[in-house]
């Protein structure tokens, strides 16, 4: 049963609102409004245009209906260089025509107010609406369409340029499964049919675009500019990809002093764009690249050396979704034994034993769940061989094993490194574990280092590209495809979809592409999209993806109904999901307020056609390569739809925050967290001039082992920018959307939302200033601030906007 809030008994009445441009999508013979007078008035970050008519022309539907005065209410977005600064040639006629006073029109669709149903001729329009709106599947989409249709990502290699881009489709395969993109519709390659061409811009819905400020602060000034012009400066002005970092003092100088960027077109408007990363030398006559120092090493500068703040990282960094409870011992590998050899650990329960210092057993320490892992054996294991064939880098598949200690801290007991059998060399794994003499101390940090890279890659290809960007898309289609505008469902997610569409496509183009920033410089390489299909294949649920499922997966909470949130937390001190879950019940809470406004009992659900077609598109369609799952929760109850929406609006809000705007905090000083490790270890063959070279200066080994000057400064420039907030961001729970208001109930359930919010940022405010709490207060570290709801505009590492617009 549709029942939009604009036809409730409590909301202001509401008009459908069609801008008359050229490209408009449909018209009506209903009933017309000649506009009397039309004003522009503040409201918040929006303007509105009021019209009142005491007109109204007649309608066959309703000829005998009289209306004396109507009022209509509509959103316009402001420019940022006032009414003419968008006018060019691809909207002349467009733009003259509304400044002509010729394009507004306003359409009474129904004469028929039922507070349960929508009236008939409504029903008709948003239908069509939505006909238009999924489009026929055929054709290259044009960048002034508004149609949301489903691909496979076939647009991410570029084989006619260079057989070595060539890239597998991912999507639509059982080799290789994964979410649906936005189609465009693009010509195939020449190479390969499968694929499509690349091109420098990338179909987006029109709805979905950059509005000019973001444009301007985004796109214009930032990615763009250092994709354009600071990238290619880096490269001009190093020349040699492949050469690393001497010494750690030229490390530091990146932050003291930066270095010269060659003189060449383009780069002078840097200092204007991009204040943060360049700055004028003192002449005025050149521009260096000078990189903040992240808020970790302003802290403290040698954390990034200790093992407590390595492990601490694990639960209060910016890859928290990784750490898992350890349930049985000895670690087997789940891999094809007549590939990758015996699946039993090199870690054994002696050296467990050992490093622990005779506090317990390791049976004791399962029993009470004090050993945790970070486990990427399995994930990294089958691509070993390919990465290593590409020149300047290594992979291994690495375990690591930490100990919950008494004071609510991990310490880390152990890595292991292995090196599957090849035809010429049989399988190498070894352990590494904190050690008292020279060279075992060297090599553990050499393995940290290893672990360093193996979490950075997973970071951004799994858990925040593969779980928030690409797999919210296909929401957004759906809803776009099978909601209409006025659906009270559609009105709740709609703020949580903003911009996601156009930063994806800049990643498709930049970031996530053959050669692109991720296959340049993360350890992965060119099988890094690959990697991010496997887990999806094998790991990816979207009954999973609510924080309480996630933590009770990865053993990080149990259910129970005497604990806050109905969770105990395995570790009592885990930043993450000690705040993460105060954020999941506000959005819950919020979400059920709203829901039940609408939604009585389970015919309701099940009544709503529209709702119907959005699961199941966002089911079969949009993640169809998993349609057939069994796990997929049913939409046949309020409370089920309640858990849909909660997790949605989790993922594109808390979930994204939580993993993307601490990124310059702490991978700005690429030794905490290299992105991808370029030599193998020395001991992994004693008789290689590796090791001879490591013997005489560990120093010289570790630096080998990190990021090139090339591959360090662009990761560090990309981070500064995707750790931003925007001017126009629009935060969770900040500003309600317009209908919202006009319903008290509606509008009563949003302040609740709002004020719990702020309550929030108060009790995570005293969280860090608690001293019990190790794993945020002390000496030197960095609070975390992750969950914190709102932000101030640039690198704060703290903020949850509501959607993923960066």
């Amino acid at each position: 049963m549709l029942k939009p809030h604009v036809l409730t008994p409590n909301s202001a009445p509401f008009l459908f609102f069609s801008h008359g441009s050229l490209l408009s999508s449909h018209r009506s013979s209903s009933l017309r409004l000649r506009p009397t007078a039309v004003q522009l008035q503040k409201i918040g970050k929006r303007g509105c245009i009021r019209c009142a008519s005491g007109e109204v022309q007649s309608s066959s539907v309703d000829s005998g209906a009289a209306i004396s005065t109507l009022k209509a209410v509509a959103t316009v977005k402001m420019t940022v260089g006032g009414l003419l600064s968008n006018l060019g040639l691809s909207r002349a006629l467009d733009v003259t025509a509304d400044l002509l006073g010729k394009s507004l029109l306003l359409e009474l669709v129904s004469a028929e107010v039922d507070p349960t149903q929508t009236p008939s001729g409504l029903r008709r329009l948003r239908s069509k609406e939505l006909e238009n709106k999924r489009g026929d599947g055929r054709g290259e989409r044009k960048d002034f369409e508004r149609i949301y249709d489903y691909d496979v990502y076939n647009d991410l290699g570029d084989p006619d340029d260079d057989d070595d881009k060539a890239r597998p489709v991912l999507g639509g395969s059982k080799k290789h499964p994964y979410p649906r993109r936005c189609r465009t519709g693009r010509p195939r390659t020449k190479k390969d049919p499968l694929s499509e061409t690349r091109s420098s811009s990338i179909y987006v819905p029109r709805d979905e675009t950059f509005s000019e400020v973001k444009s301007v602060q985004f796109s214009a000034k930032t990615l763009r500019s250092v994709l354009h012009a600071v990238v290619p400066s880096i490269q001009t002005a190093l020349i040699d990809y492949n050469l690393g970092f001497p010494y750690f003092t030229a490390i530091d100088k990146l932050y003291d002093e930066g270095f010269t960027l060659p003189k060449q077109e383009g780069v002078g408007f840097l200092r204007s764009m991009i204040p943060r990363l360049v700055k004028v030398i003192t002449d005025g006559t050149d521009e260096v690249l000078k990189f903040e120092t992240p808020a970790l090493i302003e802290r403290d500068k040698f954390s990034w050396l200790r093992d407590e703040e390595f492990s601490r990282q694990t639960l209060a960094g910016i890859n928290p979704y990784a750490i898992q409870l350890v349930t049985e011992f000895p670690l087997k590998s789940k891999l094809d034994p007549q590939v990758y050899g015996p699946p039993e650990s090199a870690i054994t329960v002696e050296m467990i034993e050992e490093e622990i210092g005779g506090l317990m057993t390791v049976e004791e320490a399962l029993k009470q769940k004090r050993l945790f892992m970070l486990d990427y054996n399995d994930l990294f294991l089958p691509f070993v061989h390919k990465v290593r064939e590409i020149e300047g880098t290594t992979l291994y598949g690495s375990r690591t094993i930490f100990f919950l200690t008494n004071r609510g801290t991990l310490r880390p007991l152990a890595i292991e490194l292995t090196r599957p059998a090849s035809p010429t060399k049989p399988k190498w794994k070894q352990v590494f574990a904190p050690c008292w003499d020279a060279t075992g101390a060297w090599l553990w940090k050499l393995a940290k280092a290893q672990v360093g890279a193996h979490d950075s890659g997973y970071h951004e290809l799994i858990t925040h590209w593969l779980r928030t960007h690409c797999c919210v898309e296909p929401y957004i289609i759906a809803a776009n495809r099978q909601l209409s505008a006025m659906h009270p469902i559609y009105r709740l997610l709609h703020p949580h979809f903003r911009y996601t569409m156009e930063i994806n496509s800049l990643a498709r183009q930049y970031l996530i592409s053959a050669a692109g920033i991720i296959e340049s410089s993360f350890s992965p390489r060119k099988y890094s999209m690959e990697i991010s299909s496997v887990f999806y294949d094998q790991f990816w649920r979207f009954d999973m993806e609510a924080l309480p499922a996630d933590l009770i997966r990865r053993g990080m909470a149990v259910e129970d109904p005497t604990a806050e949130h109905g969770l105990r937390l395995t570790i009592e001190d885990y930043p993450f999901a000690n705040d993460g879950l105060l954020i999941w019940s506000a959005i819950k809470q919020w979400v059920q307020d709203y829901v039940s406004h609408y939604y009585r009992d389970s015919s309701h659900v099940l009544e709503d056609y529209e709702l119907q077609e959005f699961w199941n598109d966002v089911r079969t369609k949009g993640h169809g390569d998993k349609k057939d799952e069994p796990w997929w929760p049913k939409m046949d109850s309020p409370e089920n739809l309640i858990h849909i929406l909660t997790t949605m609006m989790w993922v594109a809000s808390a979930h994204h925050a939580a993993v993307n705007f601490g990124q310059f905090h702490y991978g700005g000083y690429f030794p905490n967290r290299p992105s991808i490790a370029r030599t193998e270890m020395p001991v992994e063959d004693l008789q290689r001039e590796e090791f001879i070279k490591f013997l005489e200066k560990p120093e010289d080994a570790l630096l080998r082992c990190f990021p090139s000057q090339i591959q360090a400064t662009v990761v560090m420039a990309v981070l500064d920018v995707l750790s931003s907030h925007s001017p126009d961001e629009e935060y969770l729970g900040g500003e309600p959307e317009l209908p919202w208001v006009h319903d008290p109930i509606i509008k009563a359930a949003f302040e609740r939302f709002n004020g719990r919010l702020k309550e929030i940022e108060g009790i995570i405010d005293g969280r860090n200033r608690d001293p019990k709490l190790k794993n945020r207060f002390g000496a030197g570290i960095l609070s975390y601030e992750s969950m914190k709801p709102f932000s101030k505009p640039g690198v704060t590492g703290m903020g949850i906007p509501n959607s993923i617009s960066i």
